[in-house]
């Protein structure tokens, strides 16, 4: 029989694995910063709404989380995208890397929640609301404190934890779910148990 501590042991493959999925998202974040400057424009009509592109920096919480399975891999994959964001240059500079702890923990709290034992979608939808919850909280003390607050803060955040629940609760799920239907997944739970995912 195994034990829990074995199967919440981290092998190697899971740790190349968690950060091929944090560095391919460390790129995606640099890139998403360039399209949330662009897009700010679009959105002066109401700008808190601009949070509806929030949920695409979460994803690598949940689909750490997701792959993985173990405890850390949410947290690892949020931190370690966040820090090479960094390193590539984000708008934001080295305060996306607590930035990307906080976020990591969220994520964490929801497959903690289920004992990491639990990994479908309503799992996945709860990983993305907490990471969700997690950075509004991040932004609401840190980047948008001189802010007005019913005006900008309060729909600021209600709208960054809709987009995290949609984008990388459900979002997550959906990819992580088409990953291991490619056979990519396979050496992990997530691969043999597709229809589960």
């Amino acid at each position: 029989m195994t034990s829990t501590t074995d199967t919440h042991r981290w092998r190697t493959i899971d740790i190349v694995v968690a950060s091929v999925i944090a560095v391919a998202f460390g790129v995606i974040f640099w890139a998403w910063g360039l399209v949330w400057s662009a897009t700010e424009g679009a959105f002066t009509f109401f700008p808190p709404a601009q949070a509806l592109l929030y949920g695409v920096w979460l994803m690598p919480a949940v689909i750490g989380g997701l792959v993985i399975r173990k405890p850390g891999a949410a947290l690892y994959c949020e931190t370690v995208a966040a820090v090479l964001s960094a390193l590539l240059g984000s708008q934001w500079a080295g305060t996306v890397i607590p930035q990307g702890i906080v976020q990591g923990i969220g994520a964490e709290l929801a497959f903690a929640a289920f004992r990491y034992r639990s990994f479908r979608l309503p799992t996945a939808v709860l990983a993305g609301a907490l990471t969700g919850l997690s950075a509004a909280l991040f932004d609401f003390f840190i980047w948008n404190v001189d802010y007005e607050l019913t005006d900008y803060r309060i729909p600021y955040a209600l709208i960054t934890i809709v987009s995290a629940t949609v984008i990388a609760g459900a979002g997550g799920w959906l990819l992580t779910k088409a990953l291991a239907n490619t056979g990519v997944l396979d050496r992990f739970p997530a691969g043999r148990d597709r229809a589960l995912v």
